[in-house]
């Protein structure tokens, strides 16, 4: 369940991210990081940060990532 200061979600997928890492630079909220462990080409690709402390805004399914990202290997979800 999404609270109030998270209304979106996004999933992203871990073979196919090359790590370029547009869609760090680019989330308003930072609000993905990079993995600690390598996908099955090498590469350690994108994660996106599921807990929030206090202090954190959550995502708000703007889709700047998915926008950005060449590979699209990002999924934007929204909260109704």
């Amino acid at each position: 369940m999404v609270d109030n200061k998270q209304r979106g979600k996004i999933v992203i997928d871990r073979q196919r991210c090359k790590g370029c890492y547009l869609c760090i630079e680019f989330c308003p909220f930072d609000r993905i990081e990079v993995d600690t462990e390598l996908n099955r080409k090498g590469y350690r690709p994108a994660r996106f940060k599921e807990e929030i402390s206090d202090e954190e805004k959550g995502c708000t399914g703007c889709t700047m990532c998915a926008l950005i990202c060449p590979e699209v290997s990002i999924e934007v979800y929204r909260a109704k």
